[in-house]
């Protein structure tokens, strides 16, 4: 996988909810053509390859958010300033992921 189709993206804000919050659960905040260039739709699910550990999250492209950055919603394992992957599920595939690199 090239590092200019998949460049990490910084995370520019967490955001963590409590139970009871009616908008909950993994989120992915990102501008267009990071979406674009990761082949992902509004409302399809990514996974977020973080420092720790890897969680799949629901992406919502914003058109305000900053090239290169992202907001993550109650994803453990990533925290400010650091670096994360958003890459497209391979469902056609079956076995062994790729190796991030």
């Amino acid at each position: 996988m090239s590092e200019t189709i998949n460049a990490p993206l910084r995370v520019a804000y967490l955001i963590a909810t409590k139970r009871g919050e009616e908008d909950r659960g993994p989120l992915v905040i990102m501008a267009p053509r990071d979406a674009r260039s990761r082949l992902l739709t509004e409302g399809e699910l990514a996974w977020v390859y973080g420092p720790r550990r890897h969680e799949l999250a629901t992406v919502r492209i914003d058109p305000g958010a900053r090239e290169g950055d992202v907001v993550l919603r109650d994803i453990l394992g990533a925290a400010p300033s650091e670096t994360v992957r958003v890459i497209k599920p391979d469902l056609d595939s079956r076995g062994r992921r790729p190796a991030l690199g």
